[in-house]
Protein backbone atom coordinates (compact mmCIF):
# COMPACT_ATOMS: atom_id res chain seq x y z
CA UNK A 1 0.00 0.00 0.00
CA UNK A 2 2.75 2.44 0.96
CA UNK A 3 4.86 1.64 -2.10
CA UNK A 4 1.83 1.79 -4.39
CA UNK A 5 0.86 5.24 -3.13
CA UNK A 6 4.34 6.75 -2.83
CA UNK A 7 6.01 4.83 -5.67
CA UNK A 8 5.90 7.71 -8.14
CA UNK A 9 7.14 10.11 -5.46
CA UNK A 10 10.16 7.87 -4.78
CA UNK A 11 10.87 7.61 -8.51
CA UNK A 12 10.58 11.37 -9.08
CA UNK A 13 12.83 11.98 -6.06
CA UNK A 14 15.54 9.72 -7.49
CA UNK A 15 15.30 11.29 -10.95
CA UNK A 16 15.22 14.81 -9.53
CA UNK A 17 18.29 14.30 -7.33
CA UNK A 18 20.23 12.67 -10.18
CA UNK A 19 19.28 15.60 -12.43
CA UNK A 20 20.45 18.02 -9.74
CA UNK A 21 23.85 16.31 -9.51
CA UNK A 22 24.25 16.36 -13.29
CA UNK A 23 23.16 20.02 -13.43
CA UNK A 24 25.19 21.48 -10.59
CA UNK A 25 27.07 18.79 -8.69
CA UNK A 26 26.62 17.82 -5.04
CA UNK A 27 25.92 21.40 -3.99
CA UNK A 28 22.86 21.37 -6.23
CA UNK A 29 21.93 17.98 -4.75
CA UNK A 30 21.86 19.49 -1.26
CA UNK A 31 19.86 22.53 -2.37
CA UNK A 32 17.21 20.39 -4.08
CA UNK A 33 16.90 18.16 -1.01
CA UNK A 34 16.46 21.18 1.28
CA UNK A 35 13.83 22.70 -1.03
CA UNK A 36 11.90 19.41 -1.10
CA UNK A 37 11.80 19.28 2.71
CA UNK A 38 10.78 22.97 2.80
CA UNK A 39 7.88 22.34 0.43
CA UNK A 40 6.63 19.30 2.37
CA UNK A 41 6.78 21.10 5.73
CA UNK A 42 4.97 24.16 4.36
CA UNK A 43 2.30 22.12 2.58
CA UNK A 44 1.44 19.31 5.01
CA UNK A 45 -1.75 21.13 5.96
CA UNK A 46 -2.51 21.34 2.25
CA UNK A 47 -2.44 17.54 2.05
CA UNK A 48 -4.91 17.19 4.92
CA UNK A 49 -7.37 19.67 3.41
CA UNK A 50 -6.98 18.12 -0.04
CA UNK A 51 -7.75 14.70 1.43
CA UNK A 52 -11.05 15.98 2.77
CA UNK A 53 -12.03 16.96 -0.77
CA UNK A 54 -10.40 14.09 -2.64
CA UNK A 55 -12.20 11.40 -0.63
CA UNK A 56 -15.42 12.52 -2.32
CA UNK A 57 -13.96 11.79 -5.75
CA UNK A 58 -13.74 8.50 -7.64
CA UNK A 59 -10.54 6.48 -8.14
CA UNK A 60 -10.34 7.83 -11.69
CA UNK A 61 -10.27 11.46 -10.53
CA UNK A 62 -7.79 10.57 -7.81
CA UNK A 63 -5.50 9.32 -10.58
CA UNK A 64 -6.07 12.54 -12.52
CA UNK A 65 -5.08 14.45 -9.38
CA UNK A 66 -1.84 12.46 -9.17
CA UNK A 67 -0.97 12.74 -12.88
CA UNK A 68 -2.38 15.80 -14.61
CA UNK A 69 -2.54 17.60 -11.26
CA UNK A 70 1.15 16.98 -10.64
CA UNK A 71 2.06 18.40 -14.05
CA UNK A 72 0.09 21.54 -13.21
CA UNK A 73 1.62 21.76 -9.73
CA UNK A 74 5.24 21.05 -10.67
CA UNK A 75 5.61 22.67 -14.07
CA UNK A 76 2.77 25.17 -13.82
CA UNK A 77 3.13 26.60 -10.33
CA UNK A 78 6.80 25.91 -9.57
CA UNK A 79 8.30 26.68 -13.00
CA UNK A 80 5.91 28.61 -15.26
CA UNK A 81 4.12 30.67 -12.58
CA UNK A 82 7.18 32.67 -11.38
CA UNK A 83 8.09 33.43 -15.00
CA UNK A 84 4.53 34.61 -15.76
CA UNK A 85 4.55 36.79 -12.65
CA UNK A 86 7.81 38.40 -13.72
CA UNK A 87 6.48 38.98 -17.24
CA UNK A 88 3.27 40.60 -15.98
CA UNK A 89 4.71 42.76 -13.20
CA UNK A 90 7.78 43.89 -15.16
CA UNK A 91 5.69 44.35 -18.34
CA UNK A 92 8.00 42.28 -20.47
CA UNK A 93 7.51 39.40 -22.88
CA UNK A 94 7.60 35.78 -21.68
CA UNK A 95 10.73 35.08 -23.74
CA UNK A 96 12.57 37.93 -22.01
CA UNK A 97 11.34 36.67 -18.61
CA UNK A 98 12.65 33.16 -19.34
CA UNK A 99 15.97 34.65 -20.47
CA UNK A 100 16.24 36.50 -17.16
CA UNK A 101 15.43 33.35 -15.20
CA UNK A 102 18.37 31.51 -16.73
CA UNK A 103 20.88 34.24 -17.51
CA UNK A 104 20.28 37.06 -15.01
CA UNK A 105 19.18 35.23 -11.87
CA UNK A 106 19.70 38.15 -9.49
CA UNK A 107 17.45 40.43 -11.55
CA UNK A 108 14.89 37.65 -11.88
CA UNK A 109 14.86 37.12 -8.11
CA UNK A 110 14.40 40.85 -7.56
CA UNK A 111 11.42 40.98 -9.92
CA UNK A 112 9.72 38.02 -8.24
CA UNK A 113 10.35 39.60 -4.82
CA UNK A 114 8.84 42.88 -6.06
CA UNK A 115 5.74 40.96 -7.13
CA UNK A 116 5.35 39.39 -3.69
CA UNK A 117 2.75 41.86 -2.33
CA UNK A 118 0.31 41.03 -5.14
CA UNK A 119 1.00 37.30 -4.87
CA UNK A 120 0.54 37.33 -1.10
CA UNK A 121 -2.69 39.34 -1.35
CA UNK A 122 -4.21 36.92 -3.87
CA UNK A 123 -3.18 33.78 -1.98
CA UNK A 124 -3.93 35.25 1.43
CA UNK A 125 -7.50 36.18 0.51
CA UNK A 126 -8.18 32.81 -1.10
CA UNK A 127 -6.91 30.90 1.94
CA UNK A 128 -8.66 33.26 4.38
CA UNK A 129 -12.00 32.51 2.69
CA UNK A 130 -11.38 28.77 3.04
CA UNK A 131 -10.68 29.16 6.76
CA UNK A 132 -13.65 31.46 7.43
CA UNK A 133 -16.11 29.27 5.54
CA UNK A 134 -14.91 26.31 7.59
CA UNK A 135 -14.97 28.02 10.98
CA UNK A 136 -18.39 29.63 10.44
CA UNK A 137 -20.04 26.29 9.58
CA UNK A 138 -22.00 24.47 12.30
CA UNK A 139 -20.45 21.01 12.75
CA UNK A 140 -21.36 17.92 14.74
CA UNK A 141 -17.72 17.45 15.72
CA UNK A 142 -15.90 20.47 17.12
CA UNK A 143 -12.28 20.68 18.22
CA UNK A 144 -11.90 24.02 20.01
CA UNK A 145 -15.48 24.29 21.21
CA UNK A 146 -15.01 27.61 23.00
CA UNK A 147 -14.09 29.16 19.62
CA UNK A 148 -16.12 27.10 17.18
CA UNK A 149 -19.51 27.20 18.93
CA UNK A 150 -19.93 31.01 19.00
CA UNK A 151 -18.40 31.37 15.52
CA UNK A 152 -20.81 28.77 14.13
CA UNK A 153 -23.69 30.91 15.44
CA UNK A 154 -22.17 34.01 13.84
CA UNK A 155 -21.82 32.06 10.61
CA UNK A 156 -25.60 32.16 10.16
CA UNK A 157 -25.20 35.80 9.07
CA UNK A 158 -25.16 35.83 5.25
CA UNK A 159 -21.91 36.83 3.53
CA UNK A 160 -20.10 37.33 6.87
CA UNK A 161 -16.94 35.59 5.61
CA UNK A 162 -16.83 37.84 2.54
CA UNK A 163 -17.31 40.98 4.64
CA UNK A 164 -14.54 40.02 7.08
CA UNK A 165 -12.18 39.15 4.21
CA UNK A 166 -12.81 42.50 2.51
CA UNK A 167 -12.24 44.37 5.78
CA UNK A 168 -8.92 42.54 6.26
CA UNK A 169 -7.94 43.38 2.68
CA UNK A 170 -8.83 47.07 3.06
CA UNK A 171 -6.91 47.37 6.32
CA UNK A 172 -3.88 45.63 4.78
CA UNK A 173 -3.97 47.80 1.66
CA UNK A 174 -4.36 51.10 3.54
CA UNK A 175 -1.66 50.14 6.06
CA UNK A 176 0.68 49.21 3.23
CA UNK A 177 -0.03 52.51 1.45
CA UNK A 178 0.55 54.52 4.64
CA UNK A 179 3.82 52.68 5.33
CA UNK A 180 4.99 53.28 1.75
CA UNK A 181 4.13 56.99 1.99
CA UNK A 182 6.11 57.37 5.21
CA UNK A 183 9.15 55.80 3.58
CA UNK A 184 9.26 57.96 0.50
CA UNK A 185 6.43 56.35 -1.47
CA UNK A 186 8.63 53.78 -3.19
CA UNK A 187 5.82 51.22 -3.01
CA UNK A 188 2.82 53.56 -3.00
CA UNK A 189 1.72 52.35 -6.44
CA UNK A 190 1.68 48.77 -5.15
CA UNK A 191 -1.08 49.49 -2.63
CA UNK A 192 -3.62 49.53 -5.46
CA UNK A 193 -2.09 46.37 -6.87
CA UNK A 194 -2.48 44.67 -3.49
CA UNK A 195 -6.14 45.69 -3.37
CA UNK A 196 -6.85 44.43 -6.89
CA UNK A 197 -4.96 41.16 -6.34
CA UNK A 198 -6.82 40.53 -3.08
CA UNK A 199 -10.21 41.11 -4.72
CA UNK A 200 -9.13 38.77 -7.53
CA UNK A 201 -8.30 36.08 -4.94
CA UNK A 202 -11.70 36.53 -3.33
CA UNK A 203 -13.52 36.35 -6.68
CA UNK A 204 -11.53 33.26 -7.68
CA UNK A 205 -12.54 31.51 -4.48
CA UNK A 206 -16.19 32.41 -4.89
CA UNK A 207 -16.30 31.25 -8.53
CA UNK A 208 -14.33 28.02 -8.24
CA UNK A 209 -15.55 27.08 -4.76
CA UNK A 210 -19.11 28.06 -5.63
CA UNK A 211 -19.20 25.97 -8.80
CA UNK A 212 -17.62 23.02 -7.00
CA UNK A 213 -20.16 23.18 -4.18
CA UNK A 214 -23.06 23.68 -6.62
CA UNK A 215 -22.27 20.59 -8.67
CA UNK A 216 -21.45 18.57 -5.57
CA UNK A 217 -24.85 19.38 -4.06
CA UNK A 218 -26.59 18.51 -7.31
CA UNK A 219 -24.68 15.25 -7.48
CA UNK A 220 -25.71 14.28 -3.95
CA UNK A 221 -29.35 15.16 -4.68
CA UNK A 222 -29.27 13.12 -7.88
CA UNK A 223 -27.74 10.13 -6.10
CA UNK A 224 -30.41 10.34 -3.41
CA UNK A 225 -33.17 10.38 -6.03
CA UNK A 226 -31.65 7.38 -7.82
CA UNK A 227 -31.40 5.49 -4.55
CA UNK A 228 -35.07 6.10 -3.84
CA UNK A 229 -35.94 5.03 -7.37
CA UNK A 230 -34.06 1.75 -6.94
CA UNK A 231 -35.84 1.02 -3.70
CA UNK A 232 -39.23 1.48 -5.32
CA UNK A 233 -38.18 -0.37 -8.50
CA UNK A 234 -39.17 2.64 -10.58
CA UNK A 235 -35.98 3.57 -12.35
CA UNK A 236 -36.62 5.51 -15.57
CA UNK A 237 -33.30 4.81 -17.34
CA UNK A 238 -31.78 8.28 -16.85
CA UNK A 239 -28.53 6.88 -15.58
CA UNK A 240 -26.48 8.82 -18.12
CA UNK A 241 -27.40 12.23 -16.67
CA UNK A 242 -26.06 11.22 -13.28
CA UNK A 243 -22.78 10.11 -14.81
CA UNK A 244 -22.41 13.43 -16.65
CA UNK A 245 -23.23 15.31 -13.47
CA UNK A 246 -20.66 13.30 -11.55
CA UNK A 247 -18.11 14.31 -14.16
CA UNK A 248 -19.00 17.97 -13.77
CA UNK A 249 -18.84 17.79 -9.99
CA UNK A 250 -15.50 15.98 -10.04
CA UNK A 251 -14.06 18.41 -12.60
CA UNK A 252 -14.91 21.49 -10.55
CA UNK A 253 -13.67 19.86 -7.35
CA UNK A 254 -10.44 19.05 -9.22
CA UNK A 255 -10.24 22.67 -10.38
CA UNK A 256 -10.82 23.83 -6.81
CA UNK A 257 -7.99 21.56 -5.62
CA UNK A 258 -5.62 23.02 -8.19
CA UNK A 259 -6.39 26.62 -7.20
CA UNK A 260 -6.03 25.63 -3.55
CA UNK A 261 -2.64 24.07 -4.28
CA UNK A 262 -1.62 27.22 -6.14
CA UNK A 263 -2.46 29.36 -3.12
CA UNK A 264 -0.46 27.07 -0.85
CA UNK A 265 2.51 27.12 -3.21
CA UNK A 266 2.94 30.91 -3.11
CA UNK A 267 4.86 30.90 0.17
CA UNK A 268 6.97 27.96 -0.96
CA UNK A 269 7.98 29.65 -4.23
CA UNK A 270 8.82 32.95 -2.52
CA UNK A 271 10.56 31.20 0.38
CA UNK A 272 12.69 29.18 -2.02
CA UNK A 273 14.51 32.34 -3.06
CA UNK A 274 16.03 32.46 0.41
CA UNK A 275 17.87 29.27 -0.56
CA UNK A 276 18.53 29.68 -4.28
CA UNK A 277 17.60 31.88 -7.23
CA UNK A 278 18.28 29.13 -9.76
CA UNK A 279 14.94 28.37 -11.41
CA UNK A 280 15.99 24.83 -12.38
CA UNK A 281 16.96 23.82 -8.84
CA UNK A 282 13.85 25.53 -7.53
CA UNK A 283 11.59 23.59 -9.88
CA UNK A 284 13.32 20.29 -9.03
CA UNK A 285 13.17 20.76 -5.26
CA UNK A 286 9.67 22.20 -5.01
CA UNK A 287 8.44 19.69 -7.59
CA UNK A 288 9.67 16.75 -5.52
CA UNK A 289 8.01 18.21 -2.45
CA UNK A 290 4.74 18.79 -4.35
CA UNK A 291 4.76 15.16 -5.47
CA UNK A 292 5.02 13.92 -1.87
CA UNK A 293 2.22 16.23 -0.79
CA UNK A 294 -0.02 14.71 -3.46
CA UNK A 295 0.92 11.16 -2.56
CA UNK A 296 0.30 11.94 1.10
CA UNK A 297 -3.14 13.29 0.19
CA UNK A 298 -4.10 10.03 -1.55
CA UNK A 299 -2.62 8.00 1.32
CA UNK A 300 -4.76 9.85 3.87
CA UNK A 301 -7.84 9.17 1.74
CA UNK A 302 -7.18 5.46 1.22
CA UNK A 303 -6.26 4.86 4.84
CA UNK A 304 -9.34 6.68 6.09
CA UNK A 305 -7.12 8.75 8.37
CA UNK A 306 -9.49 11.72 8.45
CA UNK A 307 -12.29 9.44 9.63
CA UNK A 308 -10.13 7.91 12.36
CA UNK A 309 -8.57 11.18 13.53
CA UNK A 310 -11.50 13.56 13.26
CA UNK A 311 -9.74 16.74 14.42
CA UNK A 312 -7.02 16.61 11.74
CA UNK A 313 -9.17 18.53 9.29
CA UNK A 314 -9.81 21.17 11.95
CA UNK A 315 -6.09 21.54 12.64
CA UNK A 316 -5.36 21.86 8.92
CA UNK A 317 -7.95 24.62 8.51
CA UNK A 318 -6.56 26.50 11.50
CA UNK A 319 -3.16 26.19 9.81
CA UNK A 320 -4.73 27.61 6.64
CA UNK A 321 -6.05 30.55 8.64
CA UNK A 322 -2.60 31.12 10.15
CA UNK A 323 -0.97 30.93 6.71
CA UNK A 324 -3.50 33.41 5.31
CA UNK A 325 -2.64 35.88 8.09
CA UNK A 326 1.08 35.31 7.57
CA UNK A 327 0.76 35.96 3.83
CA UNK A 328 -1.09 39.22 4.46
CA UNK A 329 1.51 40.29 7.02
CA UNK A 330 4.39 39.50 4.62
CA UNK A 331 3.03 42.11 2.25
CA UNK A 332 4.68 44.64 4.54
CA UNK A 333 6.95 42.66 6.88
CA UNK A 334 9.32 39.75 6.34
CA UNK A 335 8.58 36.51 8.19
CA UNK A 336 10.98 33.58 8.22
CA UNK A 337 9.77 30.52 6.31
CA UNK A 338 10.68 28.30 9.27
CA UNK A 339 8.03 30.04 11.34
CA UNK A 340 5.47 29.58 8.57
CA UNK A 341 6.17 25.87 8.37
CA UNK A 342 6.27 25.31 12.12
CA UNK A 343 2.90 26.98 12.73
CA UNK A 344 1.17 24.53 10.42
CA UNK A 345 3.00 21.50 11.77
CA UNK A 346 2.27 22.43 15.41
CA UNK A 347 -1.45 22.99 14.78
CA UNK A 348 -1.83 19.70 12.93
CA UNK A 349 0.18 17.86 15.61
CA UNK A 350 -2.09 19.28 18.32
CA UNK A 351 -5.21 18.26 16.39
CA UNK A 352 -3.78 14.76 15.92
CA UNK A 353 -3.06 14.49 19.65
CA UNK A 354 -6.60 15.62 20.45
CA UNK A 355 -7.94 13.00 18.04
CA UNK A 356 -5.93 10.26 19.76
CA UNK A 357 -7.25 11.37 23.17
CA UNK A 358 -10.79 11.33 21.81
CA UNK A 359 -10.38 7.82 20.41
CA UNK A 360 -8.98 6.54 23.71
CA UNK A 361 -11.86 8.11 25.62
CA UNK A 362 -14.36 6.46 23.29
CA UNK A 363 -12.63 3.10 23.65
CA UNK A 364 -12.70 3.39 27.43
CA UNK A 365 -16.41 4.26 27.41
CA UNK A 366 -17.77 1.68 25.05
CA UNK A 367 -15.16 -1.07 24.90
CA UNK A 368 -14.03 0.01 21.40
CA UNK A 369 -17.28 -1.20 19.80
CA UNK A 370 -20.40 -0.57 21.88
CA UNK A 371 -22.19 2.74 21.73
CA UNK A 372 -20.82 3.70 18.31
CA UNK A 373 -23.95 5.74 17.71
CA UNK A 374 -22.76 8.25 20.31
CA UNK A 375 -19.33 8.82 18.89
CA UNK A 376 -20.15 11.95 16.99
CA UNK A 377 -21.31 13.59 20.21
CA UNK A 378 -17.97 13.25 22.00
CA UNK A 379 -15.78 16.33 21.85
CA UNK A 380 -12.16 16.86 22.77
CA UNK A 381 -13.02 19.51 25.34
CA UNK A 382 -10.00 21.56 24.33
Amino acid sequence: MLLKTFGWSFAITALGLVAAVLYGGWTAFGIVAILAVLEISLSFDNAVVNAGILKKMSAFWQKIFLTVGVLIAVFGMRLVFPVVIVALTAKMGPVRAVDLAFNDKDRYQQLVTDAHPAIAAFGGMFLLMIFLDFIFEDRDIQWLRWIERPLAKLGKVDMLAVCISLIVLLITSFTFAAHAHQHGGAHADKAQTVLIAGVAGLITYMIVGGLSGFFEDRLEAEEEREHEAEETAARTGKKRSAVVLAGQAAFFMFLYLEVLDASFSFDGVIGAFAITNDIVLMALGLGIGAMYVRSLTVYLVRQGTLDDYVYLEHGAHYAIGALAVILMVTIQYEINEVITGLVGVVLIALSFYSSVRRNRALAAEDGTSAGSGERTEVQSGV
